[in-house]
């Protein structure tokens, strides 16, 4: 291992977070704030393409080694969305709690007691318990894959490291707009991460 934060992920200290892989932010022309993209677009091709096949993936065998898997999702408190923070409200990205597709996609669908924790900002750290929920649950380790790259899934490496987790990005499980956003996320919070890979994410999934 060269690379001081690499490591292996044991059940009952790791967590698997998905972010933002929700249905609204995953279909062609329903984003709120990125309307314009159709199918063919870059972003839906990588998601169609490698992401999600790669999240599924690292989704089976996290449930069979017995690691948590936690969704983090874009959705108000409320109906109205009056709990929304500013940013979200200029960068309309207003999604009322139980909008039909809110929830994430089919492919990640989360099972029985499987957390799912609704955000109204772009760090998951800033706008829900997960910190408190990470530490409730014994978890040391932190493996992060979800859209977009350098925005939601920053927030949650640089924030995550911040309160003293080990994260693990397998760069092949997000993705954002373009490629170049993509890299360039990737090497500007590769200081606060270990920039992997989803099949050596696998090779390192233990059971407890």
């Amino acid at each position: 291992m060269t690379n001081p934060r690499e490591t292996r992920f044991r059940a009952g200290e790791s967590a698997l977070l998905f972010v933002d892989m929700q249905k609204i932010f995953c279909t062609p022309g329903l984003d709120p704030a990125h309307p314009e993209l159709g199918p063919d677009h870059y972003y839906h091709r990588r998601l169609r393409d490698m992401v999600i096949p790669n999240q599924s993936r690292l989704l089976a065998r996290a449930r069979a080694r017995g690691i948590q898997v936690m969704h983090t999702i874009i959705e108000a408190l409320t109906e109205d969305c009056r709990d929304v923070s500013l940013d979200h409200r200029l960068s309309n990205l207003m999604i009322p709690k139980g909008h039909p597709m809110a929830g994430p996609i089919d492919e990640l669908a989360p099972i029985a007691n499987e957390i799912v924790l609704p955000k109204t900002s772009s760090g998951v750290f800033n706008s829900t318990n997960i910190d408190y929920v990470l530490r409730n649950l014994g978890v040391r380790t932190l493996i992060v894959a979800g859209v977009v790259t350098d925005q939601c899934v920053d927030m949650a490496v640089r924030d995550a490291a911040d309160r003293g987790y080990l994260v693990a990005v397998p760069g092949d499980a997000c993705a954002t707009y373009t490629q170049d956003r993509h890299d360039g996320a990737l090497r500007a919070y590769g200081g606060y991460c270990w920039v992997t890979d989803t099949d050596t994410i696998l090779s390192r999934m233990e059971a407890r």
